[in-house]
């Protein structure tokens, strides 16, 4: 006999938010009086209800969280079983597979692809996988025997660790879920070979996030000395050098980080790429207070806002990385700056670059955001955490026009 689906009842028009799209539930939206949350286990699924007691769908639970729910299916009539992850499995795969040619991008997007709280990368025959819910951790067993059966991959690697583990109260865990995963991956980018390492990288080992934007910053690197900070393995460095970039000089903090960076720097040939560790905010100073000068810098670096409480200073962040950035560009330079701070709004990302900006000519070229294996559904701004501009400096103070630079 089935173990019947407990219920979680809302308050009163709480269940707006879900009614347009949007999949979470805090506790304090939740009629505890009536459906306590103490009585939920974390990890299991619940059946959603308005405060009539009218069904909304079915969701992981996790009592402890301030976010306590995450909906999976508005069919409340749907079990969440091996089918359920095949049939989303499925359809995440038919999508990427319909946009890129090589099986190296980002399977499951959380929201996007329908599965909250669960990222799954593809680096060919190997998956690295990230659950940041109790619910998809409950589920691993069911998420890896979907994947298995799907894609027979060599390997399959949990990379349980970040701020969302931690916050839903789980352990960092870090193991092979089946298979053989090596010590490095590869992944083939922009027509460029890349080693990275899945168990001690960041998050899952790769951003395949910035992977249109690195493309289309190739075509502006010809003969172009290019500053590369946070560069990490070298996903925006080694592209441009490859397109014609004269010089990249790549800063990041890490160590380990820039060795792999110069070991895919031989590995396609690439001599013009010089790395620095440092820190980008000193690097920039250092740099300024040279009188160096570049063509083009890229200016990416990790979520300087963790929480809401960090957006004062982290948005004073963003604005002295980028008014450092700003000056040390070449008239008729470019500056590809971007944010993965979900919580510094696109507008609030402009504001601060403006106020570097402010003392010189300075036009937004394009505007920017994560490639299309990272969907989001339009009533999750949440998901739609990447912004990024491009901007030029004119060629005098005048704001003297470029026509070739209409990107």
């Amino acid at each position: 006999m089935a173990h019947p689906i407990p219920p979680l009842r809302l308050k009163k028009n709480e269940d707006r938010r879900l009614r347009i799209g949007h999949p979470w539930i805090y506790s304090n939206e939740v009629d505890v009086g009536r459906t306590p949350l103490s009585g939920l286990t974390p990890g299991s699924v619940c059946r959603v209800e308005d405060h009539r007691g009218q069904p909304l769908g079915l969701a992981h639970v996790n009592p402890h969280a301030l976010l306590c729910a995450r909906l999976l299916t508005r069919n409340p009539e749907e079990a969440i079983d091996l089918a359920f992850y095949a049939r989303r499995l499925r359809d995440a795969l038919e999508l990427r597979a319909a946009m890129f040619d090589a099986p190296f991008y980002r399977l499951v997007h959380g929201e996007g692809d329908g599965l909250p709280g669960l990222v799954v990368d593809r680096y060919g025959d190997h998956l690295v996988m990230q659950t940041g819910s109790a619910g998809m951790e409950q589920d691993l067993a069911l998420i890896v025997a979907a994947l298995t059966e799907l894609l027979q991959p060599r390997g399959i690697l949990l990379k349980g660790s970040g701020v969302a583990r931690s916050i839903e109260g789980l352990p960092e865990r870090i193991e092979v879920l089946a298979g053989v995963v090596p010590e490095h991956l590869e992944v083939f980018e922009n027509g460029c070979s890349f080693v990275l390492d899945p168990r001690q990288g960041q998050k899952t080992g790769w951003f395949y996030d910035h992977r249109s934007n690195r493309q289309r910053l190739m075509k502006f690197a010809p003969g172009r000395r290019v500053l590369d900070l946070f560069s990490y393995l070298g996903g925006f460095a080694l592209p441009l050098a490859r397109a014609g970039a004269v010089e990249v000089l790549a800063v990041d903090r890490s160590a380990p980080a820039l060795a792999l960076l110069d070991q895919n720097a031989r590995r396609n040939g690439l001599s013009q790429i010089r790395s620095q560790e440092g820190e980008a905010l000193e690097s920039l100073r250092v740099l300024r207070d040279r009188g160096e000068s570049f063509d083009l810098i890229v200016l990416d670096p990790p979520a300087l806002i963790k929480s809401r409480k960090d957006v004062r200073e982290g948005t004073a962040a963003y604005a002295r990385l980028n008014d450092l950035a700003l000056r040390l560009l070449r008239p008729g330079g470019l500056l590809f700056t971007a944010s993965c701070s979900y919580h510094l709004s696109r507008d609030a990302l402009l504001q601060a670059i403006a106020r570097g900006a402010a003392r010189g000519s300075y036009r937004v070229l394009a505007e920017a955001g994560q490639d299309l294996d990272h969907p989001y559904p339009p009533a999750v701004p949440e998901a739609r955490y990447l912004k990024a501009f491009l901007l030029r400096r004119a060629q005098s103070e005048e704001g003297e026009e470029d026509k070739a630079m209409g990107a």
